[in-house]
């Protein structure tokens, strides 16, 4: 059995509160619908479908496959690489569910512990997504890990602003309800004034389970926020500029996530406090041959991190960019995780991201950057960053954009940065 109780909620549908009791016969209902096969490609927008329908999946003894993109053709190659499989959308499920308390309960039968309950795809930055098994017993332990480091409550309700696909979304969001006991909002605000509201429509205490670009569109509105406990944030690197700021206007307390599709959620911080993470207890982190790894009980196997990792003891360590981000330029070496700090701390500069060109080893040493800045010129960015980075790192050249061509988790897949680059040089 699940540990959980008949009668305590687990999510906000529709404007009502379901209760376990309800949920479990809403999972027994579209078990029962489902083909004979090894795979369900969980397209479900609907967190509450997406949760009913990842949960009736695993009742019936089959794997979800979680893309990171829903777009046709991803979803397309995954269909193409695991021919044993169907699809599950909102329209499947909705059909089967109806909102109402007069319903007997069903139990849900024990779930082996190695069941492979999901394959998550990470994003395909680099241009084809790779598959990532997680088994039952590794996503229950990192449900109750996160509920007790978070110290949340049975009662609280989680409001995601991030896809249920995604690892971060699927632990925080589907996960902690599911396992834990606590409950989440069916969708998926957006929009600040969207997210505002659905904070508004649930009950105390509220977490809002979001990212940096969310975050940076939510402290430049006038909105007045509800009570938070307290908000998570992820995906990227929050910087403290901006965890000041969402403080002060949310009037809570920010709290950051690292992590990776491999091992999922492994340590935390108060960015306004540290730039050291805490892992979570029972992982560990070492370094052997400069390449660092964490380990735990829960883990298969040691996940590797591809990230340059200052460690400050087995359990705390200090994050200073991705392997893939550093580079060289006139001798001189930088990350581009650290220039995209600078470049989006301008005032005036909504988004933006530095691009080693493709050509760059073949002599060419200049680097790239694309701006949102609608009040801004180019002169006045580039008169900017030349007061926080070297003369070597300055790009050429640099492009004003109405918008990065962000996914739904705020990432910037290789291929839609460079697709938008090659039309911005067809222009100039």
């Amino acid at each position: 059995m699940l540990p959980l109780s008949d009668h305590q909620p687990i999510a906000w549908w529709q404007g009502h509160c379901i209760q376990r009791t309800v949920f479990f016969r809403h999972v027994a209902l579209i078990a029962a619908t489902l083909p004979s096969k090894s795979y369900a490609i969980n397209l479900c927008e609907e967190r509450y479908f997406f949760l009913v329908a990842f949960t009736a999946v695993i009742v019936r003894g089959q794997t979800n496959l979680l893309p990171s993109s829903l777009a046709r053709l991803e979803v397309e190659r995954i269909a193409y690489d695991y021919v044993d499989s169907y699809s599950l959308t909102n329209e499947a499920i909705k059909q089967h569910l109806v909102v109402t308390s007069d319903l007997h309960t069903h139990a849900i039968p024990k779930i082996p512990l190695e069941h492979i309950a999901a394959i998550v795809f990470t994003s395909g930055s680099t241009g084809h997504a790779t598959p990532h098994i997680k088994l039952w017993r590794t996503l229950v332990a990192n449900a109750w890990k996160l509920k007790k480091h978070f110290k949340i409550a049975d009662k609280t309700t989680i409001v995601a602003t991030v896809p249920p696909q995604h690892m971060y979304g699927l632990e925080t969001s589907i996960l902690l309800p599911l396992i834990t006991g606590v409950c989440v909002y069916s969708g998926r605000p957006f929009f600040p004034t969207d997210i505002c509201d659905a904070l508004a429509s649930v009950s105390t205490p509220r977490i809002l389970i979001t990212t940096p670009l969310h975050l940076k569109a939510c402290v430049k509105t006038e909105l007045k926020w509800p009570d938070i406990a307290c908000i998570i944030s992820a995906t990227a690197v929050l910087s403290t500029t901006l965890a000041v700021r969402s403080e002060k206007v949310c009037h809570t307390h920010v709290l950051e996530i690292y992590g990776c599709t491999e091992g999922g959620a492994l340590a935390q911080r108060r960015t306004i406090k540290t730039q050291q993470w805490s892992l979570y207890e029972g992982i560990h982190i070492s370094r052997q041959d400069n390449i660092v790894s964490v380990s735990s009980d829960h883990f298969s196997e040691p996940v590797i991190l591809n990230d340059v990792i200052k460690i400050h003891s087995d359990s705390a360590f200090e994050l200073l960019g991705r392997q893939a981000d550093m580079i060289k330029i006139a001798g001189k070496r930088a990350s581009l995780a650290h220039l995209n700090y600078q470049l989006n701390a301008i005032e005036g500069v909504e988004d933006g991201i530095f691009i080693m060109p493709k050509d760059a080893d073949q002599g060419v040493t200049r680097l790239i950057a694309l701006v949102v800045a609608p009040l801004l010129d180019k002169q006045s960015i580039l008169n900017a960053l030349s007061q926080s980075i070297e003369a070597a790192f300055l790009p050429r050249p640099l492009y004003i954009v109405t918008q990065l061509p962000r996914n739904e988790t705020g990432k910037l897949p290789q291929k839609n940065v460079l697709d938008l680059l090659e039309e911005l040089r067809a222009k100039s």
